[in-house]
């Protein structure tokens, strides 16, 4: 089953700034074949169920091996089974309405 995910992985315990641990979370899902677009406060993920779970996983693992002793995480997410739907799909019917 197809998904698309929005996360915010937060390593809790280790400062201020958090890119470094941002930057491996993209490596990780860039190595995972996944279709993603970082925003401000976030990725958005597009991929198959088990292999963007698979990734999350990852990415809390490699966080906690970087030395975060916590992990807090935001998860919004949404499937379809009446078509495929990708992120620019939803976001170019929005920008068809503002039009």
């Amino acid at each position: 089953m197809k998904v698309i995910v929005d996360l915010c992985v937060v390593p809790v315990g280790v400062g201020i700034s958090v890119s470094k641990y941002v930057a491996e979370c993209q490596r990780i899902l860039q190595m995972a074949g996944l279709k993603t677009h970082l925003h401000a406060y976030g990725t958005n993920i597009e991929g198959e169920w088990d292999t963007v779970f698979a990734a999350v996983k990852k990415c809390h693992e490699s966080v906690h091996q970087m030395g975060a002793p916590r992990i807090s995480t935001t998860i919004k997410l949404g499937t379809r089974s009446d078509r495929d739907q990708t992120m620019e799909d939803k976001v170019s019917s929005v920008e068809k309405q503002l039009k």
